[in-house]
């Protein structure tokens, strides 16, 4: 799964933040067809435009989110900048479509298919005979091979992230010429359309000191529109130019240059002209939208003579008005701080003016994770309880309705709509019910009005035992009464005033709760926190503390709400960026937490690490590959086991549903909505922007009317 369409494949990355933006825009509205994949619920957002209306040569500066470690797409610390320049400069056999599914690409391939089944599985791919690498060699059998043994994990002094699928292939070899690659599987392989996807030439996947070290930082032979001229860690960039040999429509760019710039720079950026394309948090996105209407006649851009002169006059108005000449210029120095940050805003403004956004859904969604590792989240009925009190449609509207966006829920764990394994598989886990969701937690021993020891004497609300650690910046506790105030089950240490008698009160229809007289009961007994063997039940929820945080931030407060109604606390805990991942999330020190999956045309194979049942390892720890929630079963693993050698299409597709169904029944992930995609472009910039699902194709993206250098 990659985040930028079919790129390198890698092992997964979580997508930790959210982005979402304020323009509305058409949406398509979801398939009426009796096929449940339907249709994307947004389409890419890219000013397209004939190739015949773009102007020849110019520079695009893309703003990324780091300047790449390597340019090897598979080794594990390839990131989306080492996608970018694989989808520019190498080979792919297939790239995704608008909809999300792969489609073959004719500029490298005229022909795949599957051609035998038994005694094994072969496909033989037929090449373009114009295909060849930037130093003329032809592209084939010989690339293949290369790159199959490099990636097929049996010699392990390649340093390889993963092997999916080259692992299961028997032998490559040439076909009855030069242009024909046959491929033979030792086992059945449904996802064989995700190989060679990208594509390198045998001098890197040659040796493993060539794959481990020769295509870091450079690509001495390319096969892409573009080719690498350089990667300059001192600036954070890499510089793309045309390809001299490429054979397919030539690039309208002559350079790309993709420049690391932090999100919350990218305004200023922008507004400074260093930079044309960039993804965008909200923030910018307003600012963005005002710079379009109309500026008042009464705020007139200011020059520096008249910057001087206002300044100057406020300073003598001041003295005159009886102010003391340091009091004054300290009140100036103020005044003219603000004073200066607007003309700055202005300006920028006025900048940003030859800019729009452009918008779309991401390949990639959002979901509620719970940690089904140890305490309450470990009971199969808990987790029940908590997905049921999520009104999954009021937070997908929460965020995407003021975008103008499909305010759609998302209702399936390992494909988006429009992609053809989704299909809403919420109905094994059953809609919003607070009241089947209080049934649950009761059946799991957590009831209102259970008995609960004070936190004074030494005992802590049930929930994830984890270190809080020195990076937690606030903890904030949602929960549905006032510990203190109500001690239930305890007759002896009811709370007393001195001459003050109590009173028996009734939650939830528990006796044995007490009160000091005259206090009102909860509003609603319903809320009343549930308790069990003297522990409230509170959930510690993780959260990132970034500035482009703050969506995650509140869906994380429409959730605590919606579980205090069954009588769940929260306690929400903001750490670092940095460490959210690494030390909260991958090392299962959260209950609850937000974090996002890109989406994948090959689930049976990139899914599975997501969501198989974790395994003891041999040094006696629990091996949990990428499933950060610990929740699995064998049914799901042998359900993705049977879809990844089923070679029928239909078939293949059922099994994957079906896995889905029981992911949604085991209650370990809630995916929630689509997540929505924001890019800043010039106005003269076309076919650029927000991509969706489809693969960028970089050599048609140009400046309309104009060269830029």
């Amino acid at each position: 799964m990659s985040h930028d369409g079919v790129g390198p494949r890698a092992a997964l990355r979580p997508l930790a933040f959210l982005t979402v933006g304020v323009l509305a825009v058409p949406a398509l509205a979801g398939c009426g067809s009796d096929d449940p994949a339907g249709k994307p619920l947004a389409g890419a957002d890219i000013a397209r435009a004939d190739r015949s209306g773009i102007a020849d040569g110019g520079t695009l500066r893309w703003a990324v989110d780091t300047a790449p470690e390597t340019l090897n797409a598979f080794q594990s610390d390839a990131d989306a900048t080492t996608t970018r320049v694989a989808q520019a400069v190498l080979p792919s056999m297939y790239r995704m479509d608008g909809r999300g599914r792969p489609v073959r690409n004719p500029d490298y391939l005229e022909s795949a298919e599957v051609v035998d089944t038994e005694p094994r599985q072969v496909v033989l791919y037929r090449l373009n005979q114009q295909a060849v690498w930037s130093d003329g060699r032809e592209i084939g059998a010989a690339d293949f091979a290369a790159q199959w043994r490099a990636l097929s994990g049996k010699d392990t002094a390649y340093w390889t992230a993963r092997n999916a699928g080259y692992d299961r292939i028997e032998k490559v070899e040439r076909g009855k010429d030069d242009l024909e690659v046959k491929v033979t599987f030792s086992r059945p392989y449904a996802d064989w359309k995700s190989l060679f996807t990208p594509l390198y030439p045998k001098e890197v996947m040659g040796t493993p000191d060539s794959f481990n070290d020769g295509a870091r930082k450079k690509l001495k032979v390319t096969a892409g529109p573009f080719t690498v001229k350089k990667v300059d860690t001192g600036k954070d960039e890499v510089t793309l130019t045309r390809n001299a040999r490429w054979w397919g429509d030539p690039a309208k760019l002559s350079t790309i240059v993709l420049r690391a710039v932090p999100h919350d720079k990218r305004i200023s950026a922008l507004g400074a002209g260093t930079v044309d394309l960039a993804e965008i948090d909200p923030a910018a996105a307003r600012r963005i939208t005002a710079a379009a209407l109309p500026r008042s006649a009464n705020s007139p851009l200011m020059g520096p003579g008249a910057e001087q002169s206002a300044a100057d006059a406020l300073r003598s108005w001041a003295i005159a008005n009886g102010s003391d000449e340091e009091a004054a210029d300290e009140e100036i120095s103020a005044r003219e701080k603000l004073r200066r940050k607007r003309v700055k805003y202005t300006r920028q403004q006025k900048a940003l003016t030859g800019f729009e956004v452009r918008k779309s859904l991401e390949p990639a969604y959002t979901q509620l994770a719970l940690n089904g590792a140890g305490g309450p989240l470990a009971d199969e009925r808990v987790r029940r309880a908590v997905a049921r009190a999520l009104d999954r449609k009021a937070i997908a509207e929460a965020v995407l309705e003021p975008l103008g966006l499909p305010a759609v829920p998302l209702g399936s764990h390992l494909a988006l709509s429009g992609q053809a394994a989704y299909a809403d598989g919420s109905g094994a886990l059953g809609e919003q019910d607070a009241k089947e969701a209080r049934a649950l937690l009761a059946d799991a021993g957590w009831v209102p009005g259970g008995p609960v020891k004070k936190k004074d004497e030494g005992e802590e609300a049930a929930g994830s035992e984890g270190e809080e650690g020195g990076d937690s910046e606030e903890d904030t506790e949602s929960e549905g009464g006032d510990d203190g105030t109500y001690i239930v089950g305890e007759d002896d240490k009811a709370p007393r005033d001195s001459g003050t008698s109590t009173k028996q009160l009734k939650q939830g229809g528990a006796p044995g709760a007490y009160a000091p007289k005259g206090t009102a009961a909860p509003a609603r007994a319903e809320n009343v926190r549930v308790a069990k063997d003297g522990k409230a039940l509170t959930l510690r929820f993780v959260l990132p503390s970034g500035p482009g945080s703050d969506t995650l931030r509140t869906v994380a407060g429409r959730i605590s709400e919606m579980l205090e109604r069954i009588g769940i606390g929260t306690k929400l805990t903001k750490v670092d960026d940095a460490s959210y991942f690494k030390d909260h999330i991958a090392s299962g020190e959260y209950d609850l937490a937000l974090y996002s999956w890109p989406a994948t045309a090959y689930p049976a194979t990139d899914a599975r690490p997501v969501y198989a049942k974790p395994a003891p390892a041999a040094d006696g720890s629990l091996n949990v590959e990428q499933n950060y929630t610990r929740v699995g079963t064998d049914q799901v693993d042998q359900l993705f086991d049977q879809a990844v050698t089923t070679l029928d299409a239909s078939e293949h597709r059922a099994l994957l549903r079906k896995a889905d169904s029981r992911i949604w029944a085991a209650a370990g992930s809630i995916p929630l909505y689509q997540r929505p995609q924001l890019t800043a472009a010039r106005k003269d910039l076309a076919n650029a922007g927000a991509f969706g699902f489809r693969t960028p194709v970089y050599e048609d993206m140009g400046f309309v009317n104009s060269t830029r250098s």
